[in-house]
C-alpha cells in the first residue's frame, strides 16, 4: 500500500513539475530570506559565544529547484562564511536521483567546523533504506548524523552535535545520538521533525533544530491550511524548561510551487552563552 501511495505521489509531482513555473519560481528563490537569529543557550563555554551556524532544511531539490538554483543559494551561504553548516533533511523530493543535483552546490561550502546532515521524511520516500542519499553526501564531505553524535570544538570549547532519523518515516534513537556526550558541554540536536522536541527537551538537549513544516507554506489569515506539528511548532523559536527549539521555514516547496503568507528561510544562528 505504501509503495503504491509513493508511486502515485511521485507521478503527480512529476506531472506538476512539467508545468512552466519559470518566472514564479525564480522570483520565489530571489525572495529567500536569510534570517539572523540570536540563540541564547542555558550553558556553554566562552569559546562557543558568537558561533555562526547556517541551517538549511526542506530544499526539495528536483521540484521547482534546479541545479542552477541550488548553486546560487549555496554560493550565498558560502559568502556568509559560517562556522558550521547543518542540513536538516528533505534535501530531495520524490526521486532518489535528485540528490545528484547537489554535486556542484555542496562543494561551494567550506565551513571550518564542517557540514552535517540528517534525513527527512522525503529522503526516506521509498522506505527505510536511504539508498544513494548517504553515500553520495559522504562522498562530498558531509557527515551524516544518523542517530549519532560528534564533538565539535571552537576556541577551546566543545559542543556535542547530534542527529536523529526522521520521526515519521525513520527510526529515531536519541540515546544513541547522545552517547559520548559529556555533562559539562551543551548539546545541539538535528531532528527533521519538530515534534521530536517533546522527547529531546527533557533529555538534556540544549538546542534542537528542525524543519519539516515549511512554516506552513500556505497561510490563510495567519493559519496553515495543513498542520505538520501536533504541538504547534510551526516556525521560529520555542522553549521548554530551558531547552530551545528553532523551526526553520525551509528553503523549498513541495507538491505545488506556492508559498503564501510565509517566505522561505535560511536561518543564520548565532550562539550566545551565559557570561561567567
Amino acid at each position: 500500500m505504501r509503495r503504491w501511495l509513493s508511486i502515485s505521489i511521485a507521478a503527480a509531482t512529476r506531472l506538476v513539475d512539467r508545468l512552466p513555473p519559470g518566472r514564479l519560481i525564480h522570483r520565489y528563490v530571489q525572495r529567500l530570506e536569510f534570517n539572523e537569529v540570536q540563540i541564547r543557550l542555558r550553558r556553554g563555554g566562552a569559546g562557543l559565544d558568537g558561533m555562526r551556524i547556517v541551517f538549511l532544511s526542506d530544499i526539495h531539490a528536483g521540484s521547482y529547484m534546479s541545479e542552477s538554483d541550488l548553486c546560487s543559494i549555496f554560493a550565498r551561504v558560502a559568502a556568509i562564511r559560517p562556522d558550521l553548516v547543518l542540513l536538516g533533511g528533505d534535501l530531495i523530493n520524490t526521486r532518489e536521483r535528485e540528490i545528484l543535483m547537489f554535486r556542484e552546490a555542496i562543494p561551494l561550502l567550506d565551513p571550518p567546523l564542517g557540514i552535517f546532515a540528517v534525513p527527512g521524511n522525503h529522503d526516506h520516500f521509498w522506505g527505510k533504506d536511504l539508498g544513494l542519499w548517504s553515500p553520495f553526501l559522504r562522498e562530498l564531505g558531509v557527515t551524516i548524523l544518523h542517530n549519532a553524535g560528534q564533538r565539535i570544538e571552537r576556541n577551546g570549547t566543545t559542543l556535542w552535535l547530534a542527529g536523529v532519523d526522521d520521526l515519521t518515516e525513520g527510526e529515531p534513537d536519541l540515546e544513541s545520538a547522545l552517547q559520548g556526550s559529556r555533562p559539562d558541554e551543551p548539546i545541539l540536536l538535528l531532528s527533521h521533525h519538530p515534534d521530536f522536541f517533546y522527547e529531546s527537551s527533557p533529555a538534556g538537549v540544549d538546542l534542537t533544530l528542525s524543519g519539516h513544516t515549511h512554516g506552513g507554506q500556505v497561510l490563510i489569515f495567519g493559519r496553515a491550511l495543513i498542520s505538520h506539528s501536533r504541538f504547534g511548532y510551526l516556525r521560529g523559536e520555542f522553549e521548554e524548561n530551558g531547552a530551545k527549539l528553532y523551526v526553520g521555514r525551509g528553503v523549498g516547496v513541495t507538491l505545488l510551487p506556492i508559498r503564501f503568507g510565509v517566505r522561505a528561510e535560511i536561518p543564520i544562528l548565532t550562539l550566545r552563552v551565559p557570561r561567567e
